[in-house]
């Protein structure tokens, strides 16, 4: 008999990131009092909305207010998109972590180079079973882009939350790091899976992923055709999978390989711990590649510092590599959200030296799970309630169509926004509330700032409608104008066409001053204020535009 007090323990499932966008994924189930956070990811801006930010974390305002009950922080794999916020994270609350050892080797370092302390990071294996908090959390191998990813699944009174990862169904030959197993979600169901929570990345994808994800056949094709020419890669660092790929092909074709920067050669290094090594005398050295004809040259990094490292390479403004209108340049990375300008900009130094250019990822499937993939984890697992998670709204409901295709009611299918709380009783959904005004944290830089935007906009001001700055002296102690004023604008008008614009605003500045001396009204702070608001509205009306004004009143002691 199942317990009933335990039956009427409140499950709520919500996001603080990663609905309807891509990327920042956060995802939360809370059982009674406790919180399990599953992943802590970042996206790259729009790249018309940028303004210098370097990228977006979620809100972490609920988890700081209820940091006393979160049970523990479970990231899946290591990828940006769902472990590069845990460093902010982190730094305003403390929670153990759970990672596989790879995973924990890279928040490791990260967490180093934060000078993060006190976190504990506990390594678990893909076929582990621990207790974290109140409740048995089940890890299950699953098949990406990186090895030791897993899916997991926390267990309650009102069966299991299943959150199946970003897998891929692959029955070639894998090693073990790779390898999936779909037996333990189906074991699942024989318990009952209260809610299964997939990844809608891949939704539109009709088929499975597999076999269209591998880019041997085609990279191999590329070996054969330019056998004697040098050919430079571009690639994600953290698409391991991918990588092994280009460095097997290589090896295959028996080409040396120059693996190009220090993130490639670290993560070389790491995979050591599953198995994975390059012979020695396939690699080469940086001061080897322009006497080898036939070399490969590995370029890894992560958002826009590959395109950007690649752009300067084609560019010759590396000190180290010569390149010339023979090079092959091969793209081997998908375009990212919020990198296209930096993308685009690359292709444009490419083919203004002449190289040859070939964008592979055109051709090749994402590590997403496409529709007969979710398709197969639904039925393993045969959930009572449906949540499409990571991804646009379109593909979480190209990815709740699936659902739909199997027979599923649409009142078993729970499309959520971030901040909207799914709430379970007694194995009943009782509620789909929006609880949580988000606001998206951003990251310039090293720290976060400005989560109202304040900055931001004053940087789209900038960009748009340019500064005007605005300075006086008067006298400290009579208030009388000794000096100025003096308008200096940029970004604005060419003034030498809009003297009167000069004229005027001058004029503005010396009457708000001395009227409010003659009213005996003067604040230095107001009247900069009265200014600013006087001289906004007039050449809103004047020119049609709202720069951003800064007025300065300087006062001078002239009795010294």
């Amino acid at each position: 008999m199942p317990n009933i007090s335990a039956l009427h323990e409140k499950i709520r499932i919500f996001s603080l990131g990663g609905l309807d966008e891509d990327g920042k994924n956060m995802y939360c189930v809370e059982v009674g009092n406790q919180i399990y956070i599953i992943e802590a990811g970042i996206k790259f801006p729009d790249e018309k909305e940028s303004l210098g930010i370097e990228y977006i974390v979620p809100d972490f305002t609920y988890l700081i207010e209820n940091k006393n009950r979160i049970a523990g922080i479970i990231i899946t794999h290591a990828h940006d998109d769902v472990m590069g916020a845990l460093p902010y994270l982190c730094k305003q609350i403390k929670a153990d972590i759970y990672s596989s050892p790879l995973t924990a080797k890279c928040i490791r370092r990260v967490m180093k180079e934060e000078n993060i302390r006190d976190i504990q990071i506990h390594e678990v294996k893909r076929h582990d079973q621990k207790r974290i908090g109140k409740h048995k959390v089940i890890f299950f191998p699953i098949t990406h882009s990186v090895p030791e990813a897993f899916g997991i699944a926390i267990s309650t009174s009102q069966g299991f939350i299943v959150y199946s990862g970003e897998f891929i169904e692959d029955y070639t030959s894998l090693s073990d790091a790779y390898r999936g197993d779909f037996t333990t979600p189906a074991q699942f169901r024989n318990e009952g899976v209260l809610v299964l929570m997939q990844d809608s990345k891949g939704a539109d994808c009709t088929g499975h992923t597999a076999p269209y994800h591998r880019i041997a056949p085609h990279f191999a094709n590329i070996l054969e055709k330019y056998e004697n020419k040098r050919i430079f890669v571009s690639v994600y660092t953290q698409s391991v999978f991918r990588i092994q790929e280009l460095i097997d092909t290589c090896i295959s074709f028996n080409r040396k390989i120059l693996l190009y920067t220090e993130e490639l050669r670290s993560l070389i290094k790491d995979l050591e711990d599953i198995g994975y090594t390059i012979p020695s005398s396939v690699l080469v050295d940086v001061n080897q590649i322009d006497h080898i004809s036939n070399v490969v040259v590995l370029i890894g990094g992560t958002g826009k510092a590959v395109t950007n490292l690649l752009s300067n390479i084609c560019n010759n403004e590396v000190d180290d590599i010569d390149f010339t209108s023979e090079d092959v340049i091969v793209l081997a990375t998908p375009v990212l959200p919020g990198v296209e300008r930096e993308f685009k900009q690359m292709e444009n130094d490419i083919y203004k030296e002449g190289g040859e250019v070939i964008q592979l990822d055109k051709v090749i499937r994402s590590v997403h799970p496409s529709q007969e993939d979710l398709k197969m984890m639904i039925f393993a697992t045969r959930p009572k309630y449906y949540i499409p998670v990571k991804g646009e709204y379109r593909k979480l409901v190209m990815n709740a169509n699936v659902a739909l295709d199997m027979d599923f009611s649409p009142s078993q299918i729970i499309i959520l926004d971030n901040g909207q709380v799914a709430t379970f009783e007694n194995k009943k959904l009782k509620s789909c509330a929006m609880e949580m005004e988000l606001h998206d944290n951003l990251i310039d830089g090293k720290e976060g700032w400005d989560m109202a935007g304040v900055v931001l906009k004053d940087r789209e001001i900038l960009s748009t409608d340019g500064v005007m700055i605005l300075a006086i002296g008067i006298d400290s102690e009579t208030k009388k104008i000794i000096n100025g004023p003096d308008v200096q604008t940029r970004g604005l008008v060419y003034l030498k066409d809009a003297d009167y614009l000069n004229t005027d605003v001058s004029k503005i500045m010396e009457q708000t001053i001395e009227e409010a001396v003659k009213n005996k009204t003067y604040n230095n702070l107001d009247t900069r204020n009265e200014i600013r608001d006087k001289v906004a509205k007039y050449l809103s009306n004047k020119i049609g535009k709202k720069p951003m004004i800064l007025s300065v009143i300087l006062e001078i002691n002239t009795q010294q």
